[in-house]
């Protein structure tokens, strides 16, 4: 698997991320087979969230993964925190002992990453430069990052807290593709030109901060995938296109879009399905012409200025 450095970080990555959001939805012995496939797979970078299942898919995971210090050395986990139940929460508590609920229920002393999920409008950034120092002093985490945040969200954390944020995942897809768009249409007066997130983009390009692209095939929020999905007639045309060229299929294509952009995207994978892993994972060998990615942008009802 190709890896990526991590921001400003001293990880070296695979460029595709193990999302297991969905874990629990599997057997034990279907978890088993599939972290199993993704360890073949050199995708060894695991995403997680104290949300997740309420803790259950971190749980399943360990269990899954047969955690052990062997095994441990192996592997990169991530974690995210600061969502409770219609709430958002970076206090220094919450933080605190949101880790160390994630460190018992995936069997480890330490995160390799920890971001915080969801900006919090009450956030007090002292406390989370408190909460970083003691879990970066302890051992417990040992990389810090965001998720969903803008260009000032970050920059006013960054002025509190001493660790580099490493991260940023924000929801990008060919259909959700506003971070780019505005880029394009800089100057304009269509619906496209609006900047709704600060030119994060650009920002996480020039501070060496990693986007990890969560819901890479997801429309709308949570409307569903736009892959074989009648909505979107003239994209997935485009897309079987270029699949067939490439002799792979259309995920495995979609996913290569995402690499194909110079910012160093971590896609993270949604997929429990151990066939569309392994075509999440073949993106990594694939990349898109211009002709080719700038075809599927349009396909996808994108336009150029």
């Amino acid at each position: 698997m190709r890896t990526i450095k991590l921001g400003k970080s001293k990880l070296q990555v695979p460029v595709i991320a193990v999302g297991c959001m969905r874990i629990n939805r599997l057997e034990r012995s279907e978890a088993e087979r599939f972290v199993q496939t993704a360890l073949e797979l050199g995708a060894n970078f695991f995403d997680h969230a104290d949300i997740y299942g309420g803790g259950a898919c971190e749980e399943l995971f360990a269990d899954a993964v047969h955690m052990c210090d062997t095994v441990r050395e192996k592997i990169i986990l991530q974690s995210k925190c600061g969502i409770r139940r219609g709430v958002f929460d970076f206090s220094k508590e919450h933080i605190l002992k949101s880790v160390d609920g994630s460190l018992k229920r995936l069997k480890t002393d330490y995160l390799d990453v920890l971001l915080l999920h969801r900006p919090d409008a009450l956030v007090e950034p002292e406390e989370v430069a408190e909460a970083f120092d003691i879990l970066q002093e302890k051992g417990k985490v040992r990389n810090f990052g965001v998720s969903n945040q803008n260009p000032m969200q970050m920059q006013l954390l960054q002025k509190y807290i001493k660790q580099p944020i490493v991260a940023n995942q924000l929801q990008l897809s060919i259909t959700n593709a506003n971070m780019i768009s505005q880029g394009l249409h800089v100057n304009m007066l269509d619906d496209s030109a609006v900047n709704r997130d600060g030119s994060v983009l650009d920002f996480c390009r020039f501070n060496d901060i990693t986007i990890q692209p969560w819901s890479p095939f997801q429309y709308g929020f949570f409307e569903g995938v736009f892959l074989d999905n009648e909505k979107f007639p003239k994209l997935n045309e485009k897309i079987n296109e270029v699949a067939a060229k490439y002799n792979v299929s259309n995920t495995t294509i979609t996913m290569a879009w995402l690499l194909r952009h110079p910012a160093k995207m971590q896609p993270v994978t949604g997929t429990m399905n151990v066939s569309r892993l392994k075509d999440c994972v073949k993106a990594a060998e694939i990349k898109l012409t211009r002709d080719e990615w700038y075809a599927i942008y349009l396909a996808a009802g994108n336009i150029l200025p």
